[in-house]
């Protein structure tokens, strides 16, 4: 069963400030849940941004998340505010982006992101992929790995589409529709494997070149200049 995540992040929150006070910048959520695509057996993806992040500031968020139900299912992302600010910005682009604000704001990044980051999120994301799946189709022949593969290429045909329409869409329903073929294939797939995990195993040969094929396009289409 789904847990109830806005009562879960309602506590969170409220032991943040506890904690924290003043110094607690931001609050948000991430991924699934943050998506409104979670299952039973997806991570609470939360985002806690304070004025600066020490070693027994990591210690105290992790007796706080101690406290709270579903601790195994806690995990996410905590940072300094200066920290954050400095990021590699092909990386702040999906962080801002996939973040739905609870508390504060981190508006504060998105004048950084440029659309030569956006363009280099794609080429990482590719050339990470086109590496992945390789050495997935040589080495490992691991369904799981070629689900996960699927799962991450879903954040790069978000870049894609973003530099070509000027918009974020971070719902995959809302996504699909928009995207050319390929892209359209690679992102329904992953959508139906999460569904039915058996078909990695059934097709592995054919997704994985799909994969593979797709990651090469966009390393040469999206070169560094």
């Amino acid at each position: 069963m789904v847990l109830d995540i806005d009562t879960w992040m309602q506590a969170h929150l409220e032991k943040l400030k506890s904690q924290f006070g003043a110094r607690l910048q931001f609050v948000g959520l991430q991924g699934s849940y943050g998506r409104g695509e979670a299952t039973e057996n997806s991570d609470i993806d939360a985002v806690v941004i304070l004025d600066r992040v020490e070693p027994a500031d990591l210690q105290a968020y992790s007796a706080l998340l101690d406290t709270l139900p579903h601790r195994e299912q806690a995990c996410g992302f905590i940072s300094g505010r200066q920290e954050l600010i400095n990021w590699e910005r092909s990386d702040l682009f999906q962080f801002y982006y996939d973040t739905t604000p609870l508390f504060g704001s981190i508006d504060f990044v998105l004048p950084q992101i440029t659309q030569e980051d956006i363009r280099r999120a794609v080429r990482i994301g590719a050339c990470n992929l086109y590496h992945a799946c390789g050495h997935n189709i040589v080495h490992e022949k691991d369904v799981q790995t070629l689900i996960g593969l699927y799962k991450t290429a879903a954040f790069t045909i978000q870049a894609v589409n973003t530099l070509q329409t000027g918009t974020y869409v971070r719902h995959k329903a809302e996504l699909i529709p928009l995207l050319a073929p390929q892209e359209r294939e690679i992102l329904q797939t992953g959508v139906r494997l999460k569904q039915q995990p058996q078909l990695a195993k059934n097709e592995f040969d054919r997704l994985s070149a799909l994969l593979f094929t797709w990651a090469a396009r966009l390393i040469a289409e999206y070169k560094a200049e």
